[in-house]
């Protein structure tokens, strides 16, 4: 993201905002990103089209300028995007007022509530794993819920049959490993 060489001058103006508020840089996932007493306010980066700050509680500004979009419909929540496709459209006023505003929203404690835990039910090709692996099956049940869930929706999300066979060979190992699906994003 912080890595695409395309959009280097760019995101070293919209960098420079940054250190005009009271956040804190780290590094997460591999890129920057600005927090308000340890929380995730803001970050930024560049992708093939266009490049990007993303307010990790943005659902909550009030997008005056009306350029916030939700980058997946129907999965992110939360998270709301400022998409530009030049250097001419980056205005630090109006950059530093949302930033601003996004600061007061994590001061204010704003959230949004997880949806209620709803389990999914264990793909079939998967239980045919654990008939002849009692070992993997004892594994998988040792996993939290939540990850149980991760490797049930990663099959099921599989269109083809030989897709999900193949996600199935991938992930026994890391099942009996007792490691989630997504672990090594958190």
């Amino acid at each position: 993201m912080q890595n695409n060489t395309k959009w280097d001058e760019e995101l070293a103006l919209i960098a420079a905002f940054f250190d005009k508020t009271p956040l804190e840089k780290s590094i997460k996932w591999g890129a920057e990103v600005f927090t308000y007493n340890g929380k995730n306010v803001v970050s930024y980066g560049g992708f093939k089209d266009y490049f990007t700050i993303w307010f990790y509680n943005g659902v909550f500004l009030e997008d005056p300028f009306k350029v916030l979009v939700n980058a997946q419909d129907g999965k992110t929540k939360s998270l709301r995007q400022w998409r530009f496709k030049s250097k001419n459209e980056i205005d630090e006023n109006k950059i530093l007022e949302y930033i601003l505003e996004a600061i007061e929203i994590e001061k204010k404690g704003l959230k949004i509530k997880p949806d209620k835990f709803v389990p999914v039910p264990v793909p079939q090709l998967l239980e045919n794993e654990f008939k002849k692996d009692n070992i993997l099956k004892t594994a998988f049940e040792k996993l939290t819920p939540g990850k149980q869930k991760e490797y049930s929706i990663y099959i099921n999300e599989a269109k083809q049959e030989a897709t999900k066979h193949k996600r199935i060979e991938k992930i026994k190992p890391m099942i009996a490993s007792g490691i989630g699906l997504n672990d090594k994003y958190k």
